[in-house]
């Protein structure tokens, strides 16, 4: 078998049985109670400045964790979470798995199409979410209109620090959104009882934590399914090879939760290691500086676009990065002068990891101290084995030397796809009895086991670390009466990394505008999807069956830019 795994893991973990000695299997609850024990009265949360310990977060978790259960939430059922970076997020992702149901993040970026998509299709019973303008309207709308039985509603004002608070009722009332009176209905506070909840017993191997949506390359969300062994293992990863995790951790958590790398790298590894999120609820330059001075973090996961900003603000000049070791940079490929850029204005280092949301987070990093290679991809975490399949036949292996692709094996890789069981079938490949995670990305592997992708999935585009599938807008394109064709493919941003371009044909006698086609299209879609312009064309390239080609279409719209 030419298995290709770095020293020491292809001798540590020969076998899958050996992850158990490693990361025994562990529940989401037992990890956070664990940590509660440890580490009760010190600070899980920083909320601009307002202190959660983790008592007082287990507590609370508990509480929703008793009320759902008084709500008839059983084992099993599916709790949504339509939640930016808040203090109650945690509560609510925890309280779900104590009453022993499945958490569903779903993105704050949905429109009410995509956030009523998934949670039919995930068969959501019960949803969080807060009474922002940007968030609240849309839940009510997917209340009304999908099978969605109740709506739990946060109000940010009272998670705030107590001036800030006080100033956003009296004189950012437009930040508010207000909460309808309905039996269906219900505050934050109203779910959570003073009742302790009922035990469940829960299987680490087997009993969903989770449910996290990525796309396939039809563009159709697959809701990847995550056992709490999947994110326990996967926290305790990432806590194994930081250097660093028995000195004080202050983490700055301005990565969206709902993103699996915002989950495994700052919620999940935080609570495993004891330490502290200075938690932002979106992300802006400013105040994120502002967070890394004044909580003297010492690190900060984020995506090439969030460091990028960072260097062109203007206060980064009389921010003090002392206190800061090291950032991890995920989601898209890291550029080389964005690097030499950071750690020379900062003196923090930045290393670029992989993972995706089908592994719980995180496959591999580069080390965080001696070692890295820029450019790659780093080496695979503890208990994790990677090997490389030909590219035209994933029943066998690459060629030795060539480059393949990458398939993993760990305890971090998923149970399957969410009612989805053709689509599981087809993203493992099966080798001597084992399952390994097809990641359609293409790689190679050196001598010191450092991987480096050279080819990204055919028709995923990156977006400052968001996964835009082409076909998601390009169906929504269609539905433009005066579009007949449409394809969708990333040109270079140097910015976000990527962005989507809509290339059309249209219908004849149509007499849209290119301009007009993409503001009609960019208020149908999230953020993350707009496009940066619609190029109407006469025609779009087919193959010889008659269907669109994208590549050859990549290909045309590269060589132009080349003449350019």
């Amino acid at each position: 078998m030419d298995e290709r795994a770095p020293e020491p893991w292809r001798e540590r973990y020969a076998h899958p049985c050996a992850w158990d000695q490693e990361f025994p299997p562990l529940a989401m609850t037992e990890l956070f109670t664990a940590a509660v024990e440890e580490h009760g009265d010190g600070p899980l949360v920083d909320f601009y400045g307002r202190l959660f310990s983790y008592r007082q977060m287990h507590a609370e978790a508990r509480a929703f964790a008793a009320g759902l259960q008084q709500l008839g939430i059983a084992k099993g059922d599916r709790i949504g979470l339509f939640l930016p970076n808040v203090p109650i997020y945690i509560p609510a992702y925890f309280g779900a798995m104590m009453a022993g149901a499945t958490a569903v993040n779903f993105s704050p970026l949905y429109t009410a199409a995509e956030l009523e998509a998934q949670v039919v299709d995930s068969g959501t019973r019960l949803m969080v979410t807060i009474d922002a303008p940007a968030l609240l309207p849309t839940a009510l709308k997917v209340l009304r209109e999908s099978p969605l039985e109740r709506l739990v509603v946060g109000h940010l004002a009272q998670m705030l620090p107590f001036a800030m608070s006080w100033g956003m009722r009296l004189f950012r009332r437009s930040e508010i959104s207000p909460v309808p009176k309905a039996p269906d209905i219900l505050e934050w506070r109203e779910v959570l009882s003073d009742q302790e909840p009922m035990p469940v017993a829960i299987d680490p191997l087997n009993d969903l934590a989770l449910l996290q949506y990525t796309g396939g390359t039809t563009g159709r969300p697959k809701g990847a399914m995550l056992s709490h062994q999947n994110l326990s293992a996967n926290a305790r990863q990432i806590e194994a090879i930081d250097p660093h995790r028995h000195e004080r951790d202050m983490i700055v958590g301005v990565l969206p939760f709902f993103h699996v790398f915002a989950n495994a790298c700052v919620l999940n590894r935080t609570v495993a290691n004891g330490g502290c999120i200075a938690m932002l609820p979106r992300f802006q330059a400013k105040p994120t500086l502002a967070a890394l001075e004044r909580t003297r973090a010492t690190a900060m996961p984020g995506v090439p676009t969030m460091f990028q900003a960072l260097l062109d603000h203007p206060a980064l000049a009389g921010t003090d990065f002392s206190s800061l070791r090291t950032c991890i940079s995920g989601g898209a490929p890291l550029p080389a002068p964005l690097k030499r850029q950071f750690e020379a204005e900062t003196g923090a280092r930045l290393v670029e990891g992989y993972g995706l949301t089908e592994t719980s987070g995180v496959v591999s990093t580069n080390p965080y101290e001696a070692g890295e290679k820029p450019g790659t991809i780093g080496q695979p975490l503890p208990a994790t084995r990677l090997r490389l399949l030909d590219k035209e036949d994933p029943t066998r292996d690459a060629p030795a030397g060539e480059p393949g692709e990458l398939a993993i094996l760990g305890p971090q890789v998923m149970q399957g796809y969410w009612n989805r069981p053709e689509a599981a079938r087809e993203a493992f490949a099966m080798r001597g009895g084992e399952r390994w995670l097809r990641t359609g990305d293409i790689a190679v592997i050196d001598a010191d086991g450092y991987v480096r992708i050279v080819d990204r999935s055919k028709d995923m585009i990156a977006v400052g670390g968001f996964k835009v599938f082409p076909s998601v807008v390009e169906s929504m394109l269609l539905q433009n009466p005066a579009v007949k064709e449409a394809l969708v493919i990333g040109v270079p941003d140097p910015y976000r990394g990527e962005m989507p371009r809509a290339f059309v044909t249209l219908q004849p006698g149509a007499e849209s505008t290119g301009k007009s086609l993409a503001d009609w299209l960019n208020q149908r879609v999230g953020k993350h999807e707009r496009v940066d312009e619609v190029v109407l064309r006469d025609s779009l390239p087919k193959t010889m069956v008659g269907k669109l080609d994208r590549k050859a279409l990549r290909a045309e719209v590269a060589a132009e830019a080349a003449k350019a």
